[in-house]
């Protein structure tokens, strides 16, 4: 009788072959797997063919399009996807042990980190001089991850399944522009001015249902925007603020990210309709976090700081 060493046969699995392999149907196509793995497609295309071949089946049923996977197929994908995601939790409690027990780390959007997570920062150190904050920015697009940060603040409906979710603030939005704009040849006088100017806009169109834009606005508060404005697109929150501190044009201002800027001068308000936003910031971590001592003090500390933003100023 043959004797098959388990040893053996775990050392020579082609691990990558088999991680090309699972992108390649999570994806349904090749192209898109290689774009995530970031190899080549051609590079893909030979790991899948050399683990058929090691295997001797057909995995796959290739199209022009879409590759989907044969009964084998299908059932070896999901064994890996399950081991690798078993795998990654494991790594991911072997990196929590090796963090430093004082160090938070927080995952945010670009723009509410610049405009509103940053200056108030400051006061958290003063209050918790025995704890660290780092953060890292992304788009927010992919679900929140724990293998790269402690906690996030998402923006959205509060849809992150598997995680613990608590609603940080919600907003309002309102008109924002330069003081300049108020002045000058063709000043800001009322909504139908807003037609020789540049209207500024948020790109969040990876939203479903209502978004905070323009239109939102105008339908909320019984308006009708004039024809003849001329449009600008930003795809980063920060960028549309600067914009409109610069006076490229008046931006659909969105309550925690002009707040600051609001008071110091930099913008202001040419009307005084408010609407409320449908969507909201969120505080996103893992269930195993709760009872963390960092992550209760900087979710207390941050739940304070939303409480107790300032008012939105009046119309200048």
């Amino acid at each position: 009788m043959k004797i098959i060493s388990l040893t053996n046969m775990i050392l020579n699995l082609p691990y990558t072959t088999l991680r090309a392999f699972e992108a390649v149907v999570r994806k349904s196509n090749f192209s898109a797997a290689a774009d995530e793995l970031g190899v080549s497609q051609s590079a893909v295309s030979q790991h899948v063919r050399s683990l058929e071949q090691w295997l001797g089946i057909e995995l796959l049923v290739r199209g022009a399009r879409l590759s989907t996977p044969t009964r084998e197929g299908e059932k070896l994908a999901r064994a890996i996807s399950e081991g690798l995601g078993r795998i990654s939790e494991v790594c991911n409690e072997l990196r929590d042990q090796k963090r430093t027990d004082n160090t938070i780390v927080i995952s945010c959007l670009p723009g509410f980190a610049f405009t509103w997570l940053f200056p108030r920062l400051l006061r958290f150190d003063v209050a918790h001089p025995d704890l660290s904050i780092s953060i890292t920015t992304d788009t927010g697009q992919a679900p929140f991850s724990a293998n790269n940060a402690d906690i996030a603040i998402r923006y959205g409906y509060g849809d992150n399944p598997g995680f613990e979710v608590e609603r940080l603030m919600g907003e309002r939005i309102f008109p924002v522009c330069a003081p300049s704009l108020l002045e000058g040849a063709s000043p800001i006088t009322d909504l139908e001015s807003l037609s020789t100017q540049t209207l500024l806009h948020d790109e969040i169109d990876r939203f479903h249902g209502a978004k905070p834009d323009w239109e939102y606005w105008a339908k909320q508060n019984d308006l009708s925007l004039p024809s003849g404005a001329k449009a600008r697109r930003f795809g980063q929150s920060n960028m549309v603020i600067q914009a409109a501190i610069e006076g490229l044009g008046v931006a659909l201002g969105r309550e925690p990210l002009v707040i600051d800027a609001l008071y110091d001068g930099r913008l202001v308000r040419p009307f005084s309709q408010v609407a409320d936003s449908p969507l909201a910031y969120w505080l996103v971590y893992p269930h195993r976090a709760k009872e963390s001592r960092k992550i209760k003090e900087f979710i207390r500390w941050i739940k304070l700081e939303a409480d107790n933003q300032r008012p939105i100023p009046d119309v200048i």
